[in-house]
């Protein structure tokens, strides 16, 4: 940016400043995580689970544009807060739509396809899913999935998803993974509502598409 000419300054800052941002985020993560391994009790706010999926989704526009994956974001209207604590939360979304990246490294013969579902589940939770177009996994394994250090993967340690289902448990939900009809896996979990919406009755969905706007958004080059 600054070796263009004329240079783009007003780029190179929004570089800096993002850069800032996402180191702000990163550590604002390893607390949390400390304290989860410590055993410390959760932080309990209320949380828009889109919002803060919606941030995590932005941290990784980038790496979805690289890796030609075309990410929708699919949101009920009016949902409740959660109750739990923000950083963990978006932690664990990370974690799932990283997994979902990771598992289409290798599709090249179908679209590489993202979709994030937040919605109204039975009951006084909402429900966070993650499908994907990747190459799934055997359904014999599902229950192994979350174990600490098992991974199908060649890269990594295979403690993602064991931390997530450690934080969902630990914000009195559930998390679980089931395989698509034809490709790739679903990732979804429960989170409680805050008590005083519990009693809020469903409401219509409306479908929001995108990483940062209301309308649907192609990143990559499917």
């Amino acid at each position: 940016m600054l070796s263009a000419r004329p240079p783009n300054v007003e780029g190179a800052l929004e570089t800096v400043r993002r850069t800032i941002r996402d180191g702000h985020r990163a550590s604002e993560v390893i607390a949390r995580l400390r304290a989860l391994f410590s055993k410390k009790a959760v932080t309990t706010d209320a949380v828009d689970l889109v919002e803060a999926a919606n941030d995590v989704i932005e941290l990784l526009r980038f790496e979805v544009r690289k890796r030609r994956i075309v990410l929708r974001l699919e949101t009920a209207a009016d949902l409740p807060p959660v109750k739990g604590d923000r950083v963990q939360l978006q932690q664990v979304v990370l974690n799932l739509l990283l997994n979902a990246v990771e598992a289409m490294n290798g599709v090249d013969d179908r679209p590489r396809q993202m979709l994030v579902r937040i919605e109204r589940d039975d009951g006084d939770c909402v429900r966070l899913a993650v499908t994907d177009s990747g190459v799934g996994f055997d359904p014999q394994h599902a229950g192994m999935l979350f174990d600490a250090f098992y991974t199908t993967k060649k890269e990594g340690m295979g403690i993602g998803l064991s931390v997530s289902r450690s934080i969902i448990e630990s914000h009195g939900g559930r998390l679980w993974a089931t395989t698509n009809e034809r490709f790739g896996a679903t990732f979804s979990f429960t989170i409680p509502c805050r008590p005083e919406r519990m009693a809020a009755a469903d409401r219509p969905v409306n479908t929001s598409l995108s990483a940062d706007t209301d309308t649907e958004q192609t990143v990559g080059n499917p």
